[in-house]
C-alpha cells in the first residue's frame, strides 16, 4: 500500500507542479503589460483564478504520460533509474516548450494585441525574414527568459521525478490501485475537457472582465497556440468565385455602407431609448405561425407583432446559435462550416452594435442563463464592447437549473427587473438576452402542447411576453426599444429542407414606448440588417458595418442572404437562389441575378476573416 501512496502522491505531484509552473506566467505578464495601468491586487487575483482553468487543461495533457506509465507499473516491472531518467526527459521536453511559447508570446504581445496563437506558423516558414525583424536585444533578453523559465521548470520536475516508484503490486492490490489510477485518470479528462459542463476547454472560459487586457492576462498562451494548430485555413481561398477586382467591384453594389446612401424613415419617437435585445432561441416563423386546435403555439408573439414593427420578411442568417449571434449584435454574414466566434483573434475586430453604443454613452450588459463560455461567446462579447455579462455562474436562483441553464421563467423575470432597475438610473443603455428554454431537450415546467418543441416553445413565448407586460406598467417603458429577433430557425414543418429559405424565415418585432406606432415593414432582411437599422433609427453613425444594411434607407438593395453547413441561400421579392457547396452545382434559381449575390457575399465574408 505504501507503494501505491507513492504512485498517487507522484502523480499528483505532477499535476499540481504543473499548474502552479504555469500559474506563474500571470503576475509575469501583468508586470510586463498592466503595472502602472490601475489594476488593483483583487484584479490579479482574479486573473490568476481565472486562469487556473487553462492552466489545468494544459497540466491535464501533460500528465496524461505519466497517468499511463504509472498505471502500467501495478502490473509489469519497469527499472526505476531508467524510468526516472525517460522521465526527466520527457519533462524537459515540456519544459522547454512551454517556456519557449511564454517567451516569445510575452515578446509578442506588444505588437499583435492578442496572446499567441498559430499565426505564428506563418512566420516560421520564413525563419530569415522572422529573425530580419527581431532587435539583438529583444532576443537576448527572451533567451535570457526562455532559459531562466525553462531551467526553473526542469528543477521543479526534477524533485517531482523523485516521488516516482516503480514497484508492482500484488495482484490484488493492482486490481485495487488500477481502479484509483483510472479514477485520476477521469480527473485528469475532465481537467483536459474543461469541465463537466456544456462548454469543453475554450480561451472564453477565463475571460471575466470588460478590460480586455485582464482577460489577455488570464489566458494560458500554450492552449491558445497549441488549440489554434488545426486552424491555419487561407480563408480568403475558400470561396474563388471571381478574380479579387471583380469581387470587390461586385460588392460595392451589396454594401451596407456605400457611399449615396439616404435617411430612411423614422419609427421611433426619440432618437436615445434604452434598447434591449432579446434573442429568442430557436423561435422559427413557422412554429409562430403554427396552431393547435386553432390554439397559436406563441400567442403574445402575435400580440406583439400587431402592437409594434413587425418585419414580415426578415431570415436568419445561420443554422446556429453562434453565427446567428454574430449577425445580429455584429452585423456579420454567418459562416457555412466555421464560426468566427471561435476565433478570438479574429472577432474582436468585429465591428459590434455593444462598441457603437458604448461610444455614444451608452452601458452595455447582456445576460444568459447558462454558460457564456460555449462556442467563445464570452470572449466575443467582452472583445466587442459589451461591459458586464451576467450568465449561470453568477446567479443562485431557488430553482435548479435544467440542461442548457435556468430556464426562460427565472432569467425573464431577473432580467425584467433589472431592466427597469437599470432604466431609473437615468444612464442610458443597451441590454441583451439569450433565451434558452426552446432548445432540445426541450425540459421545460409548463404542460400547454403535447409536442415538447411547441410546449417549450410556448412556454418561452409566454416567459418573454409576460416579462414586456411588467415593462408595460413600468416607468421604463417610454424610453425602451425592445427588439425580439430568433437566433435562428427550425426545420419544421417536416420534411423542410435545411438549405430552403423558409428554413430560415424568423420573426423580428420592434415594441416599446420608444416605438411610434404599429408598422408592417414588407421589405426583405436578415440578421445582418440589424445593427444598421437601431443605429440609423437612433441617428449613430454605422459607417463600420460593411453587410449591414439600414432596413428603411430606400436607396439600398433588400434581399435576405444566409448560409448552411454547404452553401448559400439568397431570397427577394423576386424570388430565391441556393447553391450547394458539395456539389457546387445551383440547387434552385427563381432569379438569376440572387447566385451571383450570394457568391459575392460568400467569397467577400471568407476574404474579409482572412485579412482580420
Amino acid at each position: 500500500m505504501r507503494a501505491m501512496k507513492h504512485k498517487s502522491v507522484f502523480l499528483f505531484a505532477v499535476f499540481a507542479a504543473t499548474v502552479l509552473l504555469l500559474a506563474v506566467q500571470k503576475p509575469v505578464f501583468l508586470v510586463w503589460y498592466a503595472c502602472g495601468q490601475g489594476f488593483s491586487a483583487a484584479d490579479w487575483w482574479q486573473v490568476v483564478r481565472h486562469g487556473l482553468s487553462l492552466d489545468m487543461t494544459v497540466a491535464g495533457y501533460v500528465s496524461a504520460l505519466p497517468v499511463l506509465v504509472v498505471l502500467l507499473s501495478l502490473w509489469v516491472p519497469l527499472p526505476e533509474r531508467i524510468m526516472r531518467r525517460a522521465f526527466m526527459a520527457y519533462f524537459a521536453v515540456v519544459s522547454v516548450v512551454v517556456a519557449a511559447i511564454f517567451a516569445v508570446d510575452l515578446a509578442l504581445y506588444e505588437h499583435w494585441g492578442f496572446r499567441i496563437d498559430a499565426t505564428v506558423l506563418i512566420y516560421l516558414t520564413d525563419p530569415r525574414e522572422a529573425m530580419a525583424s527581431v532587435d539583438f536585444w529583444l532576443g537576448v533578453r527572451q533567451t535570457a527568459i526562455f532559459a531562466a523559465y525553462a531551467a526553473a521548470m526542469i528543477w521543479v520536475y526534477g524533485r517531482v521525478v523523485r516521488l516516482f516508484d516503480s514497484r508492482t503490486l500484488g495482484w490484488r492490490a493492482a486490481g485495487a490501485g488500477s481502479l484509483g489510477v483510472l479514477l485520476l485518470a477521469g480527473f485528469d479528462f475532465l481537467a483536459i475537457r474543461g469541465g463537466t459542463g456544456a462548454s469543453v476547454a475554450n480561451v472564453s472560459k477565463v475571460y471575466f472582465s470588460s478590460r480586455m487586457l485582464l482577460n489577455h492576462a488570464a489566458v494560458n498562451p500554450v492552449f491558445s497556440l497549441l488549440s489554434t494548430l488545426g486552424d491555419r485555413t487561407d480563408y480568403a481561398a475558400e470561396y474563388p468565385f471571381f478574380d479579387e477586382q471583380t469581387r470587390a467591384e461586385r460588392f460595392e453594389a451589396l454594401r451596407g455602407n456605400r457611399p449615396g446612401s439616404a435617411p430612411g424613415r423614422q419609427v421611433l419617437r426619440t432618437r436615445r431609448p434604452n434598447v434591449v435585445v432579446v434573442i429568442l432561441e430557436s423561435f422559427a416563423r413557422t412554429v409562430m405561425d403554427a396552431q393547435v386546435d386553432g390554439m397559436p403555439v406563441m400567442p403574445w408573439m402575435h400580440r406583439l407583432k400587431g402592437e409594434g414593427v413587425w418585419f414580415e420578411n426578415f431570415f436568419a442568417n445561420s443554422f446556429r446559435t453562434d453565427r446567428g449571434e454574430v449577425a445580429i449584435l455584429s452585423g456579420f454574414p454567418a459562416q457555412t462550416r466555421m464560426s468566427i466566434m471561435k476565433l478570438p483573434a479574429k472577432s474582436r475586430n468585429l465591428p459590434s452594435l455593444a462598441r457603437s453604443l458604448n461610444r455614444e454613452g451608452y452601458a452595455t450588459r447582456f445576460a444568459y442563463g447558462g454558460d457564456l463560455n460555449f462556442t467563445n461567446q464570452a470572449s466575443y462579447m467582452y472583445a466587442t464592447g459589451w461591459q458586464e455579462l451576467f450568465w449561470q455562474k453568477d446567479f443562485d436562483f431557488d430553482t435548479p437549473p435544467a440542461d442548457w441553464g435556468y430556464d426562460d421563467r427565472v432569467m425573464c423575470d431577473w432580467f425584467g427587473r433589472q431592466v427597469i432597475e437599470w432604466s431609473a438610473s437615468g444612464e442610458p443603455f443597451l441590454a441583451g438576452l439569450l433565451t434558452l428554454s426552446s432548445h432540445p431537450p426541450f425540459d421545460v415546467p409548463f404542460a400547454r402542447f403535447e409536442d415538447r418543441m411547441f410546449n417549450a416553445t410556448a412556454f418561452a413565448d409566454d416567459c418573454v411576453g409576460r416579462m414586456i407586460e411588467g415593462w408595460k406598467n413600468s416607468p421604463a417603458w417610454d424610453d425602451l426599444l425592445v427588439v425580439l429577433v430568433a437566433d435562428h430557425g427550425v426545420p419544421y414543418p417536416p420534411p423542410l429542407a435545411y438549405n430552403e429559405p423558409l428554413r430560415h424565415r424568423i420573426p423580428m418585432i420592434w415594441t416599446g414606448g420608444a416605438v411610434a406606432g404599429p408598422l408592417v415593414v414588407e421589405e426583405y432582411a436578415s440578421q445582418i440588417d440589424l445593427c444598421a437599422t437601431v443605429l440609423g433609427q437612433l441617428g449613430v453613425a454605422h459607417d463600420d458595418f460593411d453587410y449591414s444594411k439600414d432596413i428603411f434607407d430606400p436607396a439600398l438593395p433588400k434581399f435576405a442572404y444566409y448560409t448552411f453547413n454547404d452553401g448559400f441561400g439568397v431570397v427577394d421579392a423576386s424570388g430565391e437562389a441556393i447553391w450547394d457547396a458539395v456539389t457546387g452545382k445551383i440547387v434552385a434559381e427563381d432569379a438569376p441575378a440572387l447566385t451571383d449575390v450570394g457568391r459575392t457575399l460568400l467569397q467577400t465574408t471568407y476574404v474579409d476573416i482572412e485579412n482580420r
